[in-house]
């Protein structure tokens, strides 16, 4: 689904060194839902696409998904689902409120670890067309366009590969 968040902050900031990373728990589905679901990067035309979306405890279970908190307050920040069977992002999201704190750069390195750990050599990245450029800025190369698929996804998504290792 692509790297969520619009740029806006809303509420306290943690500073950098408060970010942990750490598996997600069952528990965790209903702040991941609602941080999908109020991204500031899919409202206007990109709306419809998170309207309903829910990231259910057995997704969580199914998958490796893994949330950045801030280490004082427990606050979800962030977090990304890596599938291993093809590998592929399938979904990485940052709230709003911690743009531009590291924290997407925090996840993408767990990311690295991960698939390393699990042996795989390049991730497939489709992205939220606004969250290529992030994508580019962690090493991901441009490797081709996944089409519209109405009524689901209406716009074009560029493909990226991330190389591992």
């Amino acid at each position: 689904m692509g790297s969520g968040g619009a740029g806006r902050r809303r509420g306290r900031a943690p500073r950098r060194a408060d970010v942990t990373v750490r598996r997600a728990a069952a528990g965790d589905a209903g702040r991941l839902t609602r941080l999908v679901r109020t991204s500031g990067a899919y409202e206007g035309p990109y709306a419809p696409m998170v309207e309903g979306y829910r990231v259910g405890p057995d997704y969580i279970e199914a998958h490796r998904v893994f949330v950045a908190e801030d280490g004082g307050t427990g606050r979800i920040l962030g977090f990304y689902a890596l599938l291993l069977d093809p590998p592929e992002l399938d979904l990485m999201f940052v709230a709003d409120s911690a743009q531009g704190l590291g924290v997407g750069r925090r996840l993408a390195a767990h990311l690295r670890e991960e698939a390393e750990i699990a042996g795989v050599t390049s991730v497939r990245i489709v992205s939220h067309p606004p969250a290529e450029g992030f994508y580019r800025s962690i090493g991901a190369e441009a490797v081709g366009t996944v089409r519209a698929d109405p009524p689901s996804v209406m716009w074009d998504r560029p493909e990226l590969l991330l190389r591992i290792g």
